[in-house]
């Protein structure tokens, strides 16, 4: 083992994981914690922004009591993106739940803002379409919807941020309110050209910007823990923070154009690294990678609103035990009897970007069993995953021959199998998964002054289809999002 230390927390939205990772990125010790998830009405979900921060608070204290004799360099942070936080400046307590990024509850706000014809300008200005997905509207939702929140907010008791801010917060003890590049990226009231929070924006959505924390480069030292609020000793620095695709893209060592990598958890995101800023025609978003030694690294992305979820959607309505059982029940065929599962369960994110689309199961018959219908919860994850992709490679006017993923989901073979036979491209898949906390932590180990970690050794799974079935599967697929599109006021990034 040599260099220092990083203690990586990645916060995502059905685990909060977290790992001492060496200074050549091995991984010495993690932990994980399962999160909640409520969905309190059709349409809305929402996780206890308190236990976020206890079960990163616990999860320290299990690695420090894991290896007592490590002295911990600094910690690095990955967090779930577009999960927004509203709480009060002085207690630190949320006043609210933490509204997360499958939430469709500022969907009428987005539907007004397009008919009054600022969809263009706002997708100008921050590089992403307007959609629930983002948080510029959740807040001004949120500032509505709290009894006196607009109120105490233009009286300055009130702090929003991202899951990144408001685990900063915490672990500084309220002293540093703070974002990076990356997360800021992602709220739609961030200036891709100017790299800072945009007035115009603010005023569209109506969110005052005193709300918002200040925007750092991904590597700064970005404060000190706090005594006696964690295991960790007083004074170890927060040195990274990255929203988890990002983090995922530093961590897979794609910093140049060329690569494509998909994190595949509860949501899906695939990203590439670009020049410049893109601006898509092809339903997907410009962002920020991350930023570091006075450098923005810009990207461009596609997001799936339910991927991996969509498995354990379908573990549920199949009455089976675990996803385990569901991948058993799926190999048992060799095929899905015609069977497509569209899981727009929180509508259809990148490229179709219609959230009005609801979820389907069709092309049943007698013949129809429940392994069939769990082969094609499977396709679909894969299938959405080709369309992100063929939009990037439309955008950018190139053929990625390479996929790199990981993410919970990426330990399935069986899916990783059909990702490579339905895309008919080549997968990596790194033997650690966790590319998300690693990417953090190699992050802020580079920032330490030492950044010779190893790259993440992979498998590679090769297409093994007959290309006429899998253009039959893709026909089928293509035929019902069609069909759940049809009608929508929204089917565009704008």
């Amino acid at each position: 083992m040599s260099g220092p230390v990083i203690l990586a927390i990645d916060q995502g939205t059905t685990n909060t994981k977290a790992l001492l990772v060496a200074g050549d990125g091995s991984v010495l010790h993690a932990r994980s914690r399962a999160m909640r998830v409520d969905y309190p009405q059709p349409g809305w979900a929402s996780q206890s922004a308190s236990d976020i921060w206890e079960a990163v608070a616990a999860l320290i204290a299990e690695l420090v009591a894991a290896a007592p004799e490590v002295t911990i360099a600094a910690l690095a942070i990955s967090n779930q993106r577009e999960t927004i936080v509203l709480w009060d400046a002085e207690t630190g307590r949320p006043i609210a739940p933490a509204v997360i990024w499958q939430c469709q509850r500022s969907a009428e706000r987005c539907a007004a803002l397009r008919a009054a014809g600022h969809g263009p300008e706002i997708a100008a200005r921050s590089g992403l379409g307007l959609d629930p997905l983002f948080p510029a509207a959740k807040i001004a939702w949120l500032l509505d919807a709290v009894p006196d929140a607009r109120e105490r907010a233009a009286r300055g008791e009130l702090r929003c941020g991202t899951i990144d801010s408001w685990l900063l917060w915490n672990l500084t003890g309220g002293a540093v309110h703070a974002t990076d590049h990356s997360n800021a990226s992602r709220t739609q009231l961030f200036n891709l050209d100017t790299l800072d929070w945009d007035p115009e924006l603010a005023r569209l959505f109506d969110v005052p910007l005193e709300l918002l924390p200040r925007i750092l480069p991904s590597n700064s030292h970005f404060g000190t823990v706090a005594p006696g609020l964690t295991a960790l000793p007083e004074g170890t620095p927060v040195h990274a923070m990255l929203g988890d695709s990002h983090a995922a893209l530093f961590g897979h060592g794609v910093d140049r154009p060329g690569r494509v990598k998909a994190t595949i958890g509860t949501g899906s995101s695939l990203m590439t690294a670009t020049d410049a800023r893109v601006r898509s025609t092809h339903g997907l978003s410009s962002t920020i990678a991350w930023s570091r030694g006075g450098q923005v690294q810009h990207a461009l992305e596609g997001n799936i609103s339910v991927s991996g979820h969509a498995a354990a959607f379908a573990t549920a309505l199949l009455g089976l035990a675990d996803e385990d059982a569901l991948t058993r029940l799926a190999a048992s065929v060799d095929h899905s009897d015609g069977i497509v599962f569209v899981p727009a369960l929180a509508g259809l994110g990148a490229p179709h970007w219609c959230a009005e689309a609801r979820g389907t199961i069709s092309g049943m018959s007698l013949s129809t069993r429940p392994a069939h219908v769990a082969r094609a919860a499977l396709e679909a994850i894969a299938l959405q995953i080709g369309d992100v992709l063929n939009a990037i490679e439309a955008d950018l006017g190139v053929r990625l021959p390479e996929l790199s993923i990981d993410g919970g989901a990426a330990r399935n073979p069986l899916l990783v199998q059909l990702l490579a036979d339905l895309l008919d491209r080549d997968i990596a898949r790194p033997r650690i998964t966790e590319a998300s906390a690693l990417g953090a932590a190699r992050l802020a180990a580079e920032a330490l002054g030492s950044g010779d970690s190893a790259p993440l050794a992979v498998d590679h799974f090769v297409p093994a289809l007959d290309p006429e079935r899998r253009e039959a599967i893709r026909a089928r697929w293509r035929a019902a999002i069609a069909g759940v599109t049809a009608g929508s006021s929204q089917t565009s990034l704008e």
